[in-house]
């Protein structure tokens, strides 16, 4: 089911809804190794001896496949010191490699029954290798604000909610009798055909709580999906109803969400370094998203925004194309652009969105890829009922993997958004699929980006 809203352009409308070297015989010189005190060393099957003659090493044990365990005599080397070692070891007689003898130690894998479903976080071909990062990271202390259609409870991530603020001025889109409050539920995006530009009817998407689970679902609690950022903070904040939404809202709640001062709204106690915009429309970069955005990101606020689903260059579609924001295209399950993704020189960076070529939905109805992304949701078609677990494909599903990364990033150091944007695409992998009009830096790789910050 591909989500599409047609309007002026004063309105900014949901995007990504559920579309669902050394001579020759010496031993190769490493390079970039880690501090180590210890190294490995492999010898030539035809070596006369498997003794080290270097006055900088002494031999701890052989291996039981023949290598040999040797410690630095002057312990505490720093990187530099530690290559230097490796390369006149490595030049010993007989010498093949040169490794440092790593520590190992347990990964994390959280026991929720529905991780395994989860390819997206931890498949070498398309997913983000988030095993690796949780290792060293959880998101711990860091907020992320997901502007988007509000909130609905749901016991596998409602722990990680903060309460947010309610930003749409308009009583019809809100839904909720009232304007703009201090409560983020999500009162469901339905309409009837013949609204909303459609011809056809639209059930509740609850889009936001699709996008928050992704971030930050409550995770190794035996229940459900796992979170990228499991101990990050969701800030929900609501600026899509029916209809979608307007610019002039999503930019106050931009500011507000990063901190700034908002006219008639109490100031946000818990301002988010991190901003996902899994919205947008067609059009040029208007000032009062540009500002908005400017303004976030002085006060040390992340953007992260859904490139869109119109299989069409990134650069038609506000607010991805703005500057200072992270847009993100998306990719299936194989690693390929997924077929709907905006792409072109714009885009920074990719991530997974699933990818399954639905025909369309009967009205009212929505279909469950089954290569998408599974994250929290609810089972009402118009207004909340039970919650539940569905998978959506999309760049809105793309753009919280991004976010989630940046929690675990943050969590770890302190970055300017300018640092965080720069470590994600120099840290991302190149697609090992096909990627037609440019995908940006890559996929990205959690657990490298995190080691090398």
């Amino acid at each position: 089911m591909k989500k599409r809203y047609t309007g002026s352009l004063a309105a900014l409308m949901i995007v990504g809804l559920a579309v669902p070297a050394g001579p020759a015989g010496a031993a190769p010189a490493p390079v970039g190794v880690l501090a180590a005190d210890n190294f490995i060393v492999s010898f030539a099957d035809t070596a006369q001896s498997h003794q080290i003659a270097h006055p900088g090493v002494t031999e701890i044990r052989e291996t039981s496949v023949g290598s040999v365990v040797v410690r630095a005599v002057s312990r505490g080397l720093t990187k530099a010191g530690a290559n230097q070692l490796m390369r006149e070891l490595a030049a010993q007689p007989g010498v093949v490699s040169v490794e440092p003898d790593l520590r190992m130690t347990a990964q994390f894998t959280p026991n929720d029954p529905r991780y395994a479903e989860q390819w997206d976080l931890f498949e070498t071909t398309g997913g983000i290798n988030a095993p690796a990062a949780w290792d060293t990271t959880s998101g711990a202390g860091v907020t992320v604000a997901v502007l988007d259609t509000g909130i609905t409870p749901h016991s596998d991530l409602s722990g990680n909610v903060l309460p947010g603020f309610d930003f749409i001025s308009d009583t019809a889109t809100a839904r909720d009798g009232n304007g703009r409050d201090a409560n983020p539920n999500d009162e469901g995006d339905w309409f009837n055909a013949g609204e909303c530009g459609s011809t056809t009817p639209e059930a509740s998407s609850w889009h936001g709580t699709h996008v928050s689970g992704t971030i930050a679902a409550l995770t190794d609690n035996s229940v459900g999906v796992a979170g990228i950022a499991r101990n990050a903070k969701i800030l929900p904040v609501r600026v899509l109803g029916k209809c979608g939404g307007f610019t002039s809202d999503i930019a106050d709640a931009i500011t507000w969400a990063s901190g700034g001062r908002v006219g008639q709204v109490p100031a946000n106690p818990t301002p988010a370094k991190v901003i996902n915009l899994s919205l947008g429309g067609s059009g040029a970069c208007g000032t009062t998203f540009q500002r908005a955005i400017n303004g976030a990101v002085s006060r040390g606020t992340t953007v992260v925004v859904a490139a869109g689903n119109s299989n069409a260059n990134v650069s038609g579609f506000s607010p991805a194309n703005c500057a200072n924001v992270v847009a993100v295209a998306s990719n299936d399950r194989e690693g390929n652009r997924a077929f709907y993704s905006n792409f072109g020189a714009g885009i920074d960076v990719t991530a997974p969105g699933g990818e399954v070529r639905l025909e369309t939905d009967p009205p009212g109805t929505r279909s469950q890829p089954q290569n998408g992304v599974l994250s929290t949701l609810n089972t009402g078609t118009t207004v909340q009922a039970a919650e539940t677990y569905f998978t959506y494909m999309g760049t809105s599903m793309a753009a919280p993997h991004v976010a989630g990364l940046v929690a675990l990033m943050l969590s770890k150091t302190t970055l300017t958004p300018a640092q965080t944007e720069a470590a994600l695409k120099a840290n991302a992998r190149p697609l090992p699929g096909t990627c037609t009009g440019g995908c940006g830096a890559g996929i990205i790789d959690a657990a490298r980006t995190v080691a090398a910050i």
